[in-house]
């Protein structure tokens, strides 16, 4: 998670744009991947033994995950795209 903060942080910079593309798209993205990321825990304990509810679960939730994920990346690609960055500075 603070790899997706270091991210966020240097699409904005680097963007310079003076409104922030889903600014509030990636707070609540990462408020999401928060709370699911600290429901999932049991998908770790395949070997116990789970009941089948219990393992539909904490599966559909691991997927869900990948919403709030696929939201960062595409407002950060997005923001990259729509903006005056160059291929040739040096963070990108």
């Amino acid at each position: 998670l603070p790899g997706f903060g270091i991210i966020s942080h240097i699409c904005l910079s680097i963007s310079m744009s003076p409104d922030a593309f889903g600014f509030y798209g990636l707070l609540f993205a990462m408020f999401s991947i928060v709370c699911l990321g600290s429901s999932v825990w049991g998908h770790h304990m395949f070997t116990v033994g789970l009941d089948v509810k219990t393992a539909v679960f904490f599966s559909s939730v691991t997927m869900i995950i990948g919403v709030p994920t696929g939201i960062k990346v595409f407002t950060w690609l997005y923001m990259l795209l729509n903006s005056h960055v160059n291929k040739s500075d040096p963070v990108v």
